[in-house]
């Protein structure tokens, strides 16, 4: 793994705890789920541009779709 999968990893970590906050004080399910996938999926996934393609994808996701 290289440096910026590490940065880019901590980063959707960081964006995810933000949305499992949200989601459990809202009591809303999508971005609960998301920012669970974002806080775990950097540790599945090997290679830069897969982790910004899934990221990004967890991310809008969460924004768009609302529930």
């Amino acid at each position: 793994m290289d440096g910026a999968a590490l940065l880019w990893g901590l980063l959707f970590g960081s964006i995810g705890l933000g949305f499992v906050i949200y989601g459990r004080r809202q009591s809303k399910p999508v971005p609960f789920l998301c920012g669970l996938g974002l806080m775990g999926f950097p540790y599945l996934v090997d290679g830069t541009l897969w982790l910004l393609v899934i990221g990004l994808s967890l991310i809008a996701i969460a924004y768009f779709v609302r529930t």
